[in-house]
């Protein structure tokens, strides 16, 4: 079969990146509007689909599932959203031994979101990451 992700697993991802630029783009808010006193800056559109597939992802590996040991590339994300992934991931893990995995859970998506929003989505990075080749 090769290196290859099985296809339910290539499957899954492509949903799950859909879903994303789907869901960033759609401008939608669970519980209606709020009064200006009490929006919040939103992260940029970049920085909400990094929180959501780093912490996404962080949340899989720290529950221990089965599609948590795909490599990075194949969960869609940059160097830097992994580096982001993997200090949620350790930090998750702290606080479970020390609060439970639901403290531990929300910890993970503290931490992504702060990140992501950090480094505006941490689309950036890549060593993979080639130029077009000139067409000839």
């Amino acid at each position: 079969m090769g290196t290859q992700p099985p296809r339910a697993a290539r499957y899954g991802a492509a949903a799950l990146l859909t879903t994303l630029a789907l869901g960033a783009g759609s401008g939608c808010a669970a519980g209606g509007p709020k009064s200006p006193q009490e929006a919040a800056p939103s992260p940029s559109p970049p920085a909400r689909i990094c929180t959501t597939l780093v912490s996404y992802w962080a949340k899989e590996a720290l529950k221990g599932s089965y599609w948590a040991g795909l490599d990075w590339e194949q969960k869609g994300m940059s160097n830097a959203q992994y580096a982001i992934h993997e200090e949620a991931v350790a930090a998750g893990r702290a606080e479970e031994r020390t609060a439970g995995r639901d403290r531990a859970l929300e910890l993970i998506d503290r931490l992504v979101a702060q990140r992501c929003t950090e480094q505006d989505g941490a689309t950036w990075s890549s060593e993979n990451w080639r130029p077009p080749s000139p067409a000839g």
